[in-house]
């Protein structure tokens, strides 16, 4: 082949590739745009921002729904949200601008920057108020709100009085009352308000223009409407259903804990500019805030499976495949930081309720393939096991394939729990054949379990097979007379 022939042939391959790649990408965006607002129906949120950051670049920066119901106003890049909690990452980061400026140490006892203490505070170390596992009690009721009717000083003293939760370091117990000690200490060590040294020193480094300190009580231009489907009952949220309006005071002492207003797009910069060492000069400053805290025993201890630690002002998501560091605020918005990955994910909604830290994974495994909820991930060890066998072998044989493995794995344990959450997600998935046999499997591996029967019940239900299904909540019921789902059911059925 002469040689113009041939480099026209490598030029049309090129193209060829990069025209596939363009494809690629296009049909995963329209994807992640197709998911989302799945998600934001079936969860009813009204308004959300998405940000997604690979390999050190924004990839996709995208505004869904409505900043406000009322007035029928779209979501807009320059609108903004409550981050909540989210904004204990930033005083993180904050903690260790300081640490880099050798005003502080971590691993210093908080006795050292605060006098007016109570006696067995004074051991308390920073990293440990930093990943909630100092044992100070509360600042804040059973039903959130600030002791003190929102007085810094009369907080104060109510709080010093109270009793300590645990010795520190024994536990992991969210609290408040040590991002108000970090910001006295942020305060008195920079010579401003720690306010305006997080948006000196984060906000306009990143160039955040949108972002700020602020809550309800502020005139903030473009910020959503706060809705939700939550209320707090004696300290317990009850969710609902319905929509209704949301609003939150935070007094500015209170601002450490939660009190930022941002966008994904400005979000993106300070995720940005915190890879970039623009931040945090030294990577060993960045490896500490995001190392996840052991407790005493050496165990670690988050929020709840998902959210399973706690770093320096970061929770993590712990697990051997695409941990992440995941800072989540007020059950409306999330970050994750998938550090293996070189991907990070931001979605910020207008709704108390939404957690969207519950659905981001899903979004990772339109990058990440094995990320999808539908390809396993999430799954145990030995339920993945089980799952190649049964992709194999046939859902239909469940039960032998089970004992198959059993045999030939002496040590192959599934608890009843996991293998119930599994049949939920293939239900979901719309896979309720695969899901009646999983469900099938739970009952004769637990049989003595009434909520085994109940999930059964359902499936059966859902496929048509009324008979098997009452009979399965017979079962139920006659293991648990208490079971108000299996009774109601029953009870129509009569």
């Amino acid at each position: 082949m002469n040689k113009p022939f041939r480099s026209i042939r490598i030029i049309f391959l090129l193209l060829a590739v990069s025209f596939s790649k363009q494809l690629t990408a296009q049909s995963r965006t329209d994807s992640i745009d197709s998911f989302i607002k799945g998600k934001m129906t079936q969860l009813h949120i009204p308004g959300l921002q998405l940000a997604i950051l690979r390999n050190g670049t924004l990839d996709k920066l995208e505004n869904y729904g409505f900043a406000s119901l009322e007035h029928q106003v779209v979501t807009g890049s320059e609108t903004t949200f409550s981050i909540n909690s989210m904004t204990k990452a930033f005083v993180g980061v904050a903690v260790l601008q300081l640490q880099e400026q050798g005003k502080l140490n971590v691993k210093d006892p908080i006795s050292k920057y605060v006098d007016d203490i109570p006696d067995q505070w004074k051991s308390i170390r920073i990293e440990q108020v930093l990943s909630n596992t100092s044992g100070f009690p509360n600042n804040i009721d059973e039903k959130e709100q600030v002791l003190g009717d929102g007085s810094e000083n009369n907080n104060w003293e109510m709080v010093k009085k109270l009793p300590m939760e645990f010795r520190p370091g024994e536990k992991f117990s969210y609290n408040q009352t040590g991002y108000y000690i970090l910001g006295r200490i942020i305060t008195g060590l920079s010579g401003q308000h720690f306010t305006k040294f997080i948006e000196e020193n984060q906000f306009k480094t990143c160039g955040m223009t949108s972002t700020r300190f602020g809550d309800s009580s502020d005139i903030i231009p473009n910020n959503s409407n706060s809705y939700s489907t939550l209320y707090n009952d004696n300290g317990k949220w009850i969710n609902d259903g319905k929509l209704h309006n949301s609003f939150a005071v935070f007094p500015l002492f209170f601002r450490t804990a939660t009190g930022i207003i941002s966008t994904s797009k400005d979000l993106s910069k300070w995720l940005l500019a915190l890879q970039r060492r623009e931040l945090l000069k030294n990577q060993s400053s960045i490896d500490q805030m995001f190392a996840t805290a052991r407790l005493n025993d050496g165990s670690i201890g988050g929020f709840n499976k998902l959210t399973n630690g706690y770093a320096l002002g970061w929770p993590t998501v712990v697990r051997e495949e695409h941990p992440a560091l995941a800072p989540v605020g007020g059950m409306r918005s999330a970050l994750f930081l998938y550090p293996q990955d070189n991907l990070s994910i931001i979605v910020l909604t207008n709704l108390q309720g939404s957690s969207p830290e519950w659905f981001i994974d899903e979004i990772a495994g339109f990058y990440l393939p094995d990320m999808k909820v539908k390809n396993g991930f999430g799954l145990s060890k030995n339920l993945k096991f089980l799952r190649q066998e049964l992709l194999k072998g046939g859902f239909e044989n469940a039960e032998k394939i089970f004992n198959k493995i059993k045999k030939s794995h002496k040590n192959f344990t599934l608890t009843e729990d996991e293998l119930n959450a599994w049949g939920y997600q293939l239900v979901e998935q719309d896979k309720k054949n695969e899901a009646l046999q999983v469900f099938k499997l739970n009952t004769l591996l637990f049989p003595k379990s009434s909520n085994v029967y109940d999930s059964y019940g359902e499936i059966l239900e859902a496929i048509g097979s009324r008979k098997e299904a009452i009979l399965n909540y017979r079962k139920s019921l006659q293991l648990n007379p208490e079971n108000t789902n299996a009774a109601n059911y029953l009870k129509d059925k009569k």
